[in-house]
């Protein structure tokens, strides 16, 4: 490149971390800073495209990612169903709300409870006398009381106060009355506001009412009562329930899809544990008979509400292509390749050609129906090739092991390299497992931090057996398809603190130093883990999740050469996956260009856990303009959260800073992130 540009612009992401309070400075003071020389040669490009497909990100029904997190409905087990939890989350249910003990022995379904526990026993499931699944409660009123049934729910009251919803009756006798109100919380008396509704014929009805509170009667993150309750001797079934907020996009969270969609995520995978038992038939047709049942793979509820137009839907809303795991695991090819044409039959102009991914973590006993090794390559080519009858153009990702144990799983899978364009890997690593004895928070810090450059080298070696296949040779690459720092909480970095933003910079890094043969990646996750949480109706992003904003917001496609004279440490008895990673730089660089050419990104991590880094960075081939900007990622620790509280307590802040002709010097705060961006000039 000749350096000539009509405008020019440099990023510069740098991430640093330690314990001192914080400062939105370009230059700190605290421990003697490290100095450290960055020299970017925007004249010679590396020869290899950074494609926006390494900032995908992943979706999965675990926790509260879709239910209580992106779908807006508020109500849980609205179809009033058995079933629906396993033993543990039974447990926590209970330790969280005893009074769920008594309701489930009155027969109530989890988590509904009687309004008035004091009126006895009113209530009686009913199997196989539904509107929706399989199970009704029928509700019993008292000659001269209402009796009804609750829930504590949490409502986005900071955003709207106006409430919709629908449920379905089936009169029986007595009163033909239900009311549907919303309560203070175990204040059966204080009625913020209730709808009446008369139940008609003898046969199940829909029935659609309108809950708008009053102004500052509820407060935020406070949780209210939702109540069903019977007229005077009243008897009626009531079943599949539903209360939304009415500012939802397509039964959808706003904040949710508003922040989803600054993410710049071009790839959504929905796949996950839950893909091995997931049957896609299950999800689609009239929400209202879609079937209630267990995510078995995570032992909490499917409700189906969101299935395969809704994921399609958001992905439209963000911006996104789809990216679909099939279930290899109780699935069948014929189930496989009716799904992949019913996404093509509706997504964009239907000509197919999207990403499919060949089941989810086979290797494992833990996946439904997992094959064994001597299986897994003959079931692939047996989906694989029924995808292909239906979609002659469908991207098909094989199932490959991770980095530390690869070797003969992906030499089985590797025998389909002529039906496959990539192998998967993930990497899902608990952060406080590792060899050493009694580490200390700052070892653990370091030895995880030091992960992505590990990582890397397996990579290549990854990529290394690949390259031994005559038919895989340049023709099947590798797609990191999950990745995630999980980590027991004040012991080190994990999804949700500021450590977790560091690991997740480091990982970035390394994504675009082997773009040219891991092209494809997936973050865990858009919604819950390392991006978008929803916690008592308060939506907000964990630092991860600015960290990764960042990132794909720099707009960088064509990496340039960058050197740099870092000091380095070196990793002993760290992670029990890859204990021992010599050779970590401190400060970690990527360099590139926007397509338009416009634009040189460095993006750098600062691994040092208590040092500023000085930095001297002189800029090749271009003319800067005399200032920079910066948008900075900070905390007081590693362990600093963002939560429904304090939603933006990590958030990024800005800056600027002069240039002196083609040189910048900059200090670098520990434990924070900066993008720096300089305008040229021809």
């Amino acid at each position: 490149m000749n350096g000539l540009f009509n405008r020019f612009s440099l990023t510069i992401i740098l991430f640093s971390f330690a314990p001192e309070s914080i400062f939105a400075q370009a230059t700190l003071e605290a421990s003697k800073p490290s100095e450290t020389t960055i020299h970017v040669n925007v004249s010679k490009p590396l020869g290899f495209k950074i494609p926006p497909t390494i900032f995908g990100t992943f979706l999965e029904p675990i926790a509260n990612s879709t239910y209580g997190g992106l779908v807006a409905e508020v109500l849980q087990n609205p179809s009033f169903e058995e079933g629906l939890w396993d033993a543990s989350h039974i447990k926590q249910l209970f330790a969280e709300e005893p009074s769920l003990i008594r309701a489930s022995a009155l027969g109530l379904p989890l988590p509904w409870e009687p309004l008035d526990e004091s009126q006895g026993n009113r209530y009686e499931p009913r199997w196989n006398d539904a509107a929706n699944s399989y199970r009704s409660v029928f509700v019993m009123g008292l000659p001269d009381k209402v009796v009804g049934i609750r829930q504590k729910v949490y409502l986005p009251v900071r955003r709207t106060l106006r409430y919709r919803g629908s449920i379905y009756l089936k009169y029986v006798s007595g009163s033909d009355q239900v009311d549907v109100s919303l309560r203070q919380r175990n204040h059966q008396e204080t009625i913020f506001v209730h709808s009446t509704i008369q139940a008609s014929g003898k046969d199940w009805g829909r029935y659609e009412f309108s809950l708008d509170l009053p102004q500052n009667k509820v407060a935020a993150l406070e949780p209210v009562d939702f109540v069903v309750t019977v007229g005077h001797e009243g008897r009626i079934l009531l079943d599949q329930a539903s209360l939304v907020p009415t500012d939802n996009i397509d039964g959808m969270d706003p904040e949710m899809i508003s922040m989803a969609k600054a993410m710049k995520s071009p790839l959504i995978r929905f796949g996950g544990n839950f893909t091995s038992a997931y049957h896609w038939p299950d999800g689609v047709g009239p929400l209202a008979k879609r079937v209630s049942m267990k995510n078995v793979a995570w032992g909490i509820p499917e409700y189906n509400t969101f299935g395969t137009d809704e994921f399609l839907r958001f992905c439209e809303l963000i911006g996104a292509r789809p990216q679909i795991a099939l279930n290899l695991g109780s699935g069948t090819p014929e189930e496989a390749a009716a799904w992949v044409n019913y996404v093509n039959n509706r997504w964009e102009d239907h000509s197919g050609g999207l990403i499919w991914e060949m089941g989810n973590e086979l290797w494992g006993d833990f996946q439904t129906g997992y094959p064994v090794l001597q299986d897994v390559a003959e079931r692939t080519k047996v989906f694989s090739n029924a995808v292909h009858q239906v979609d002659p153009r469908a991207v098909l990702i094989a199932t490959g092991a991770d980095e530390d144990f690869y070797r003969n799983w992906n030499a089985a899978q590797l025998s389909n390299a002529d039906s496959i364009r990539y192998l998967s890997t993930h990497f899902v690593v608990t952060t406080n497992e590792v060899v050493r004895k009694h580490p200390s928070t700052d070892f653990l810090a370091e030895a995880n931090f030091a992960l992505p450059v590990g990582l890397e080298r397996k990579l290549r070696e990854m990529y290394g057996q690949i390259q031994s296949v005559p038919a895989a040779r340049d023709k099947v690459k590798i797609a990191f398809t999950e990745w995630l720092f999980v980590g027991e909480d004040q012991k080190g970095p994990r999804y949700d603190n500021m450590g977790g933003a560091i690991e997740n910079a480091g990982f970035l890094n390394m994504l675009m130093r082997v773009a040219d043969i891991v092209p494809i990646s997936d973050m865990t996750g858009t919604v819950y883990f390392a991006g978008i949480w929803k916690e008592h109706g308060q939506v907000f992003g964990v630092p991860s999740y600015w960290a990764f904003r960042m990132y794909a917001g720099a707009d960088v496609t064509r990496p340039v050469e960058i050197t740099t004279d870092s000091e380095k440490y070196s990793v002993a008895e760290g992670s029990t996956r890859l204990p021992d990673i010599p050779d970590v730089p401190y400060l970690d660089v990527v360099a590139g260009l926007n397509d338009a050419g416009d634009t040189v990104s460095l993006l750098c991590v600062n691994r040092h856990l208590t040092k500023d880094i000085a930095t001297r960075i002189s800029i090749e081939g271009f003319k800067p303009a005399s200032e920079a900007t910066g948008e900075t990622l900070f905390a007081s620790s590693i362990f600093e959260k963002n939560d429904e509280v304090n939603p933006e307590a990590v958030h990024p802040s800005y800056s600027s800073a002069r240039l002196n002709g083609s040189v910048l010097e900059y200090t670098f705060r520990h434990e924070s992130v900066t993008v720096l961006t300089v305008h040229g000039t021809k």
